[in-house]
């Protein structure tokens, strides 16, 4: 039977949500360039790296050939300076219910915890919630080759914890990021509606209904 390692989060949707900021954040740069943006095609951002969402946008609106790499590489870069002065009103009371405890459990336990984020900000809003002393492990996505769905964020995760991707429970809220755990080896947690996620080892609806104990018994069990 494989020994439980790691837990290895994602941070928008699992740990806090600033969907609503990133969704204003694309919407203001969509509406300056003649994009109609939608909470719907807000959605389809999740988990996806900052570059590849503004591809989608581009791609929406029909504009995917009118920029260069370094212009999208500004627009990119204009979205987060948005979001960045919306997230800095986030505090301890925006961790979403259940995180707190469940990490305090985990690490209780004596087990590792990783954060593999696709955000550039992941470090900076652990920070704000005053969550950051948990991590033993926070990714850097900027040397990564590969975003989600591609498994190398939780790779890299179970690398930098020297632990084994068996040895490891992943947590997140988005298809891409259930793929990205699927992929890598590893147990996979989804938060949301359970339709949505046919790959998952086990499916919660909200962050509250997560339990340590409940947890380590479906790992070990599967």
């Amino acid at each position: 039977m494989d020994k439980l390692q790691a837990f290895i989060f994602d941070l928008d949707g699992v740990i806090t949500d600033t969907a609503e900021y990133h969704y204003l954040a694309w919407k203001a740069l969509a509406d300056e360039l003649g994009v109609s943006f939608s909470r719907e095609l807000n959605e389809e951002l999740k988990g996806i790296s900052r570059m590849d969402s503004l591809d989608k946008i581009l791609e929406f609106g029909q504009k995917g050939a009118e920029f260069t790499t370094e212009e999208k590489e500004k627009l990119a870069k204009k979205k987060n300076e948005h979001y960045v002065l919306l997230i800095k009103k986030i505090s301890p009371s925006d961790i979403l219910p259940g995180i707190e405890k469940l990490l305090t459990d985990i690490k209780s336990a004596g087990l590792s915890l990783a954060l593999a984020s696709a955000s550039k900000n992941a470090t900076m809003v652990l920070e704000a919630l005053n969550l950051k002393q948990y991590f033993d492990v926070i990714v850097d996505v900027n040397t990564l080759k590969k975003g989600k769905p591609d498994p190398e964020i939780f790779l890299r995760a179970a690398e930098l914890l020297n632990v084994q991707p068996e040895n490891c429970i992943g947590v997140e809220d988005a298809i891409a990021g259930v793929d990205s755990i699927k992929d890598a080896g590893m147990f996979a947690v989804a938060i949301g509606p359970e339709h949505l996620f046919p790959r998952a080892d086990i499916v919660y609806q909200t962050t509250n209904d997560l339990s340590y104990n409940d947890l380590i018994g479906k790992f070990l069990n599967r």
